[in-house]
C-alpha cells in the first residue's frame, strides 16, 4: 500500500502544486482588479459544489482503479468528496481564520444544502467510475478547492487587512493541499486495501 500511495503522490504532486499556485495568482489579480469580495458568497456556492464534483470523480476513479467494485467506489467517492470537501473548503478555513483572529461565521453546505451536495457527489463518482480519469480532474479539484477556500473566508469574514490577506493565503494552502491529496489518493487506496484484507479474512 505504501508504495502505491507514494507512486500516485509522485504522479499527482506537480498537478497539486501547479493548481494551488495558479488559483492564488488568479485570486490575487481579481482582488486588485475586481470587487471579488462583494460576490464572494455567490461564487462560493458555485465553486464548493464544483470542488465536490471533481473530488468525487478522482476519489471514485482511484478506488475503482485498485478495486474493481463499482458499488464500493461509488460509496468511497461520495463519502470522501463530501467529507474532505467540507474540511478543506469550510472547516479548515474557519479554524484557520479564528486562529489568526479573523472573525468568520460558520456555514456548512453539506448540512444546509445536503440534497444538492450529495447529488453532485453521486454524479461525480459515477463519472469517475466510468472514465477512470484522475490526473486532470485532480488538477481541477485542487484549483477549484483553492478558490472555494478563499471565497469562504472572503464571504463570511467581517473584515480583514493586507496582513490578513497574506495569512488567508497560508490558511488556504494548508486547507487544500493536505485534504485534497488525502481524499484523491491516500484514502481511496487505504480503503481499498482495508476492504481487500477484510475479504481475505
Amino acid at each position: 500500500m505504501k508504495n502505491e500511495i507514494i507512486t500516485e503522490l509522485k504522479e499527482h504532486v506537480p498537478f497539486t502544486a501547479g493548481a494551488t499556485a495558479v488559483a492564488i495568482i488568479i485570486t490575487s489579480f481579481l482582488l486588485l482588479k475586481e470587487n471579488l469580495i462583494a460576490h464572494a458568497v455567490s461564487l462560493f456556492y458555485i465553486f464548493h459544489p464544483l470542488h465536490i464534483l471533481f473530488s468525487s470523480i478522482v476519489s471514485a476513479a482511484i478506488f475503482y482503479k485498485y478495486k474493481n467494485n463499482a458499488f464500493l467506489a461509488l460509496g468511497a467517492g461520495i463519502v470522501l468528496s463530501v467529507l474532505v470537501g467540507s474540511i478543506s473548503d469550510v472547516i479548515f478555513p474557519y479554524i484557520g481564520s479564528l486562529a489568526f483572529n479573523i472573525p468568520t461565521s460558520f456555514h456548512l453546505p453539506a448540512i444546509e444544502n445536503a440534497y444538492f451536495i450529495f447529488s453532485v457527489a453521486i454524479f461525480g463518482s459515477l463519472i469517475g467510475i466510468f472514465t477512470k480519469r484522475t490526473k486532470f480532474p485532480h488538477f481541477l479539484h485542487v484549483l477549484i478547492s483553492v478558490f472555494a477556500s478563499l471565497l469562504y473566508i472572503f464571504a463570511y469574514s467581517i473584515e480583514f487587512s493586507l496582513l490578513d490577506l497574506f495569512l488567508i493565503f497560508i490558511i488556504t494552502s494548508i486547507s487544500v493541499v493536505i485534504p485534497c491529496c488525502l481524499s484523491d489518493i491516500v484514502l481511496p487506496i487505504a480503503l481499498e486495501k482495508k476492504t481487500h484484507k477484510k475479504r481475505k479474512n
